[in-house]
């Protein structure tokens, strides 16, 4: 075959193939490459400026591009060196090779494709490359997806953490809840995890636009927050609440077992989960059970009744009608002989603010949740990610996809 026809199948703009070799034994396909005619100047791969080569040979570099069919294809590229006088002494970038990998950017941008719905060791067995190497080149991908993509002002944001278990403990995820993304990774959930974000990800110019963040009521994370952002308002996560909540009404029903017995104990046995399912979730027969556990057991209908009563308190827009609803709500709880709800009440209590700014902000909390289940979706599907940067990075994109495929 003609050096001319492969230099037209393999289509490099702006260079042409003066050498090739087709070894049938191996499969590979191996291409000596250079640019079509000499070019006097090189731009500085650090600053970009016209810069004449120096004296001597180029180098060569043996990298691996797209594969034709079953053949693997070798490129051997002459790479000049580059003396900027504000720079030093450079190899020439070249526009088709990412960076000083032994691959072509096409490559990488095939492989990461393949990546955002497999495994990285199934799509390192499908190209024949090493999980590492095709760890590294998805992650090259999506370093320069993100660099291209548009800066956009953060308002809400919204931070949690999430359990990865008893070695890595906890994972603490800032996200930017307008753009319903993560924006920050660290590991454990002190105070000097959330400090370590500011300095790192948000310099003291871009906190000015936030105005509201969602958290839940752990206090290393408020103090954090009140030190950096002092004008935005805390809002505590409304499903951080109705966990204790729920926690409540659990702590009832193990209680009425112990104290009741004989028949009656037998009817509470076995209804947890009915227990803290909302009424409006249950199935006909699933609410007769509950109806005659009610009927015997009126402290766990009272524990019921007050959890789902308390869902209502997101429902206003109106700070003093919410702070209405809920001196209303524990005032009635004050004669009922629930102790789990009484220390729920004094837990809201103390967090009053953060609880009624809802009224003033209405921040969506459903999707830091969703995130954390994005996020917990790709530990499981890659076996846990050491790297939390290259973890992020999936989450980002796995998430503008999703959004993507919504408004389409």
């Amino acid at each position: 075959m003609p050096d001319r026809s492969v230099t037209r199948i393999l289509w490099l703009p702006g260079y042409r193939v003066y050498q090739h070799e087709f070894d049938e034994a191996a499969q590979t396909v191996t291409c000596w490459v250079r640019p079509i005619g000499a070019a006097p100047y090189y731009g500085c791969p650090t600053c970009g400026i016209s810069t004449p080569a120096t004296a001597g040979s180029p180098t060569e570099r043996r990298v691996r591009d797209l594969p034709w069919g079953p053949w693997q294809v070798w490129l051997v590229v002459e790479i000049q060196t580059v003396a900027c006088r504000r720079c030093g002494r450079h190899r020439e970038r070249l526009p088709f090779l990412a960076g000083k990998a032994h691959c072509t950017r096409r490559l990488e941008v095939a492989v990461a494709q393949e990546c955002r719905d497999a495994p990285v060791r199934r799509v390192a067995a499908r190209w024949g490359l090493g999980a590492e190497t095709v760890r590294l080149m998805d992650k090259r991908t999506l370093q320069r997806w993100v660099a291209g993509r548009p800066r956009v002002p953060l308002r809400q944001l919204g931070v949690d953490e999430i359990f990865l278990g008893k070695k890595d403990k906890f994972l603490t995820v800032v996200s930017n809840l307008e753009t319903r993304e993560p924006l920050w990774m660290g590991k454990e959930r002190k105070r000097e995890t959330l400090d370590r974000f500011f300095a790192e990800a948000l310099p003291a110019r871009l906190r000015r636009a936030v105005k509201a963040v969602c958290v839940d009521m752990w206090e290393p994370f408020r103090l954090s927050l009140k030190v950096h952002l002092p004008r935005a308002r805390l809002i505590y996560d409304k499903f951080h609440v109705l966990k204790h909540a729920n926690a409540a009404v659990d702590e009832t029903r193990r209680a009425e077992f112990f104290r009741k017995g004989g028949r009656l104990r037998g009817l509470v046995r076995g209804k947890r989960w009915l227990l803290l399912t909302r009424w409006g979730n249950l199935d006909r027969a699933q609410r007769q059970t509950l109806t005659d556990l009610f009927a015997v057991n009126r402290r766990l209908a009272k524990a019921y009744l007050f959890r789902d009563q308390l869902t209502q308190l997101w429902t206003y827009t109106y700070e003093a009608n919410a702070r209405r609803f809920l001196t209303t709500w524990l005032r009635a709880l004050r004669w009922q002989r629930l102790p789990a709800f009484e220390q729920l009440a004094k837990l809201l209590l103390t967090h009053l603010d953060g609880i009624l700014a809802y009224c003033h902000v209405q921040v969506p909390f459903g999707v830091v949740e969703a995130i954390n289940g994005n996020i917990r979706a790709m530990l499981r599907r890659g076996r846990g990610y050491r790297d939390h940067a290259y973890l992020l990075l999936k989450v980002q994109r796995a998430t503008a996809d999703s959004r993507r495929l919504r408004a389409a």
